[in-house]
């Protein structure tokens, strides 16, 4: 993986942490500077932490699958690409958590979590193709941080967004990024 590339993975993993953001940009009336940079910075510390965790896993792991190690690259991608397509199309709206003043630690914990899910597997890719892993977890890590921080204002700002088509665009990145790979 070259730098465009890592970049491209960076902005597609940050979706669904911009997403939450924007969400709670819609719903927060006061202390929205300070919930946004505390917003902002978890997501974004998770979602460079995940890649490298995820990374040791596959390091581990490599000698027993490195002669797939290229379709195992490939189907996590396309899998990813795939979960954020059909994600895109659920019917049920994501749960936004109606807070007014602070962001709770339990919150910040559970979205940064769950939004970096998928760097977890990501930083698995990354060892796989040989990427360079603590620049690719700060790139990650910083563009999620201001994808974050800016959706957050977006939010707020114009209280409405399709959020499918982002999670759309975030799976077809990473469905090309898979398809990158076998070639």
């Amino acid at each position: 993986m070259n730098l465009v590339d890592i970049i491209f993975l960076a902005v597609a993993l940050s979706i669904d942490a911009g997403i939450v953001s924007f969400s709670q940009g819609i719903i927060f009336v006061e202390n929205k500077r300070k919930n946004s940079l505390k917003l902002a910075l978890s997501v974004g510390f998770f979602q460079a932490l995940m890649p490298v965790i995820g990374w040791f896993v596959a390091k581990w792991i490599y000698r027993y699958v490195e002669a797939f190690s290229t379709w195992i690259a490939f189907t996590i991608f396309l899998a990813l690409g795939i979960k954020f397509i059909i994600d895109a199309f659920k019917e049920d709206e994501k749960e936004i958590q109606k807070v007014t003043t602070q962001l709770s630690l339990s919150f910040l914990l559970f979205v940064s979590i769950a939004t970096s899910i998928d760097a977890l597997g990501a930083g698995v890719n990354l060892y796989f193709l040989k990427a360079p892993v603590l620049i690719s977890a700060i790139i990650i890590g910083t563009i999620t941080f201001f994808n974050s921080l800016l959706s957050f204002w977006v939010g707020y700002a114009i209280k409405h967004f399709p959020s499918k088509y982002m999670e759309i665009a975030a799976g077809l990145i990473l469905i090309l990024l898979g398809v990158k790979v076998l070639f």
